[in-house]
């Protein structure tokens, strides 16, 4: 039976590909984005690939009164929150309003969710939570982000943890994601950032498209492989499915319970390029510059929580995330614009 979702941030990178799973699996979508980093073309083109409708509101979370609204307006079974900031150095610079949003937005969220009699959420959350611990990352493995935005994520988490044990009626999934990458195969909806991109694939790709003249590659000496950082890239469509099998979990979940969504493997910032190169079909230019303050050598995940409980794997390959990324690049080279 279809359930009606409300999915926050759903015109975002990650919202709009798991808009797109939702439909197709039955469900009505209730959108809410304030698109302050999103397009509502996505939304129109969610609804043209399924050739269903969305109903959205561009509200922002903070609007307590508007969410109500939302709420009041029909009925919600569970809620998909993506909504959030989230590059690594503006947190850094802009400490309060990463809080406000992220923290207090998912605050306002839940007590509109309690008031409504709503208690089943899946979680956007990161394997930034974890820190510096060491690879391969187990969901049991102690949490202490580094970072402002991946401290927001963190705080959320164990809001909700308190929440669940507070209320044995909520029903919570925390899904810790890796590096998501790739866009849907039809290149309609895709990653579109503000500004320069703070992630290593659509920086390669508007580097291939011509808006940007070179790849950093920032440090060359680290101890992996080929001395560059590796890292676990999921294909976004993965991630959507991911959220599915979280969604579809949630009737037989007691509580609050973290999930892995990764591949498992590990590759590295020359691995990636050589990918994208090969989808791109021509040589990228690169240098190699210092390394970032706080980066790690390694990060992938060790993704059998999810596999064993939620029945879900990663399938695409790593030129699948490329050949994605590209054909959504080179037919849409500015973006949603």
């Amino acid at each position: 039976m279809g359930q009606t979702i409300l999915v926050t941030g759903g015109a975002g990178y990650i919202g709009s590909h798991t808009c797109v799973e939702l439909l197709n699996a039955g469900h009505t979508i209730v959108c809410v984005d304030n698109l302050s980093n999103s397009s509502p073309v996505a939304i129109e083109r969610v609804q043209e690939l399924t050739g269903k409708e969305i109903a959205f509101h561009e509200i922002d979370l903070l609007d307590a009164a508007g969410l109500d609204g939302v709420f009041a307006g029909r009925r919600i079974d569970a809620v998909i929150h993506f909504a959030g900031l989230k590059a690594v150095g503006e947190g850094q610079a802009q400490p309060l309003r990463y809080y406000q949003n992220n923290v207090t937005g998912t605050l306002v969220l839940l007590d509109c969710m309690k008031r409504h009699g709503v208690t089943d959420i899946v979680f956007s959350s990161s394997a930034t939570v974890y820190g510096r611990a060491p690879a391969p990352l187990r969901e049991d493995a102690p949490i202490g982000a580094e970072g402002v935005y991946g401290r927001t994520k963190e705080m959320i988490e164990r809001i909700l943890q308190d929440l669940a044990a507070a209320e044995p009626n909520w029903r919570i999934v925390l899904l810790r994601y890796f590096n998501p990458v790739g866009a849907h195969e039809s290149g309609r909806i895709g990653e579109d950032p503000r500004g320069i991109p703070n992630n290593l694939v659509p920086y390669i790709m508007q580097v291939a498209v011509g808006r940007l003249d070179k790849i950093r590659v920032f440090g060359n000496d680290y101890d992996t492989k080929d001395g560059t950082g590796v890292r676990d890239y999921i294909h976004v469509l993965d991630l959507a499915s991911g959220h599915l099998a979280a969604l579809e979990s949630l009737p037989k979940l007691k509580g609050c319970r973290a999930f892995n969504l990764g591949t498992g493997t590990g590759y590295s910032v020359l691995e990636m390029l050589g990918a994208a190169e090969r989808a791109v079909g021509k040589t990228l230019a690169h240098e190699v510059v210092d390394r970032r303050p706080g980066d790690l050598a390694v990060s992938y995940a060790d993704p059998t929580r999810a596999k064993t409980e939620l029945n879900w794997t990663a399938k695409k390959t790593l030129d699948d995330m490329c050949q994605d990324s590209w054909r959504w690049q080179s037919q849409n080279p500015s973006g949603y614009e």
